[in-house]
């Protein structure tokens, strides 16, 4: 039985009703996609924009210090910082700024929006991007300090000029599920020992019909130790006290984030787990993670050692990484905090 969409008149009736309530919670309730909540209130402080990326970091480079935000289902990235150094490219491009550290794959950047919504404390901007079922891809929330000269150029600069106030959208891809061949199990140990740059995993996973979750399935010691999935604590609190730099990723198929550096407060609030530092804030809900990997990839610059966490679903919700220091993969602080980690099969026993 097909759910009837709701109108425009009906989604902008339930936001009034909902007051506070998060878009996401609210879409997810009406059963239609966080862009098409965007699209009924076309004209009302949201305005159609150009959403290929090429054009929103432009526009965002001029606006000075704002908040990047990239998500997951069950983690939210925020960075304070400028944007700046893009590397536009059709199948990938990069912003590689001091704070704001960006992976873009522009194909998912379909849907675009500009957002003006009061809020407690007064007039929010944002400028909103989703891909072709809805989903968000990438937010960049204005602060106080940021250049509002620059905010009203790129609404004259990036709006289409659409306004109607519906949106049709594309039916959602589901996650790939774990993919493995422990035909194939030689070959990959034997390729994986091989690997002189961890961007060359990927490749070889897809070359053996495999996915990364599935391959760190079958691989075993000494490349993938499955980790009990409740020390998500321990990890980020043995970081914060030992002032440990890390590497970590958060991305949806349109966009990664990541915050490189130590983090230095925590604060558990039912399931979410929460960094909040004054530059990254970071929102983990921790009963949402399936799956806890400690994974080894061996590269020219020594090893690269991560822990990587995966939904029921077998998505990716984030990768975390050692930084390491002229330019050496090899990060014993990090590798030492990682090899204390509970395996899965401790717990179980």
């Amino acid at each position: 039985m097909t759910t009837r969409t709701p109108t425009p008149n009906e989604i902008r009736a339930a936001l009034t009703e909902a007051g506070a309530a998060r878009s996401r919670d609210l879409a997810d309730r009406l059963k239609i996609s966080e862009a098409q909540l965007l699209a009924a209130q076309t004209g009302h402080g949201v305005i159609r924009i150009t959403a290929h990326p090429d054009v929103v970091i432009h526009a965002a480079e001029r606006m000075g210090e704002v908040m990047a935000l990239t998500r997951v289902e069950a983690a939210v990235h925020e960075k304070v910082g400028t944007y700046a150094n893009y590397h536009p490219g059709p199948h990938a491009a990069m912003v590689l700024a001091d704070e704001i550290d960006l992976r873009i794959f522009p194909k998912h950047w379909v849907h675009g929006f500009m957002v003006e919504h009061e809020g407690e404390h007064g007039l929010r901007r944002s400028l909103q991007v989703f891909d072709a079922a809805g989903d968000a891809v990438h937010k960049i929330h204005l602060r106080a300090g940021s250049d509002l000269a620059a905010w009203v150029a790129a609404r004259e600069a990036l709006a289409t000029g659409e306004t109607a106030d519906t949106l049709d959208v594309a039916p959602r891809e589901p996650v790939e599920a774990p993919k493995s061949d422990p035909a194939k199990l030689d070959i990959l140990r034997k390729e994986w020992a091989r690997l002189t740059d961890t961007h060359q995993f990927l490749r070889l996973c897809s070359k053996l019909r495999m996915n990364r979750l599935g391959a760190y399935r079958i691989a075993g010691a000494p490349f993938a130790r499955r980790l009990d999935p409740g020390c998500v604590d321990q990890m980020l609190e043995t970081v914060r006290d030992r002032e440990t730099a890390i590497m970590l990723f958060v991305g949806n198929r349109g966009c990664i984030q990541i915050h490189s550096g130590p983090i230095r407060t925590l604060r558990p609030m039912g399931p979410w787990q929460n960094v909040m530092d004054p530059g990254f804030n970071l929102h983990l809900r921790r009963d949402k993670v399936a799956e806890l990997w400690a994974v080894e990839k061996p590269t020219q610059r020594g090893a690269a050692v991560s822990v990587e966490a995966f939904d029921a679903e077998g998505g990716l919700i984030f990768q975390c990484f050692g930084v390491g220091k002229d330019g050496n993969d090899h990060r014993p602080a990090w590798r030492e905090i990682v090899d204390a980690l509970p395996s899965a099969e401790e717990v179980t026993a």
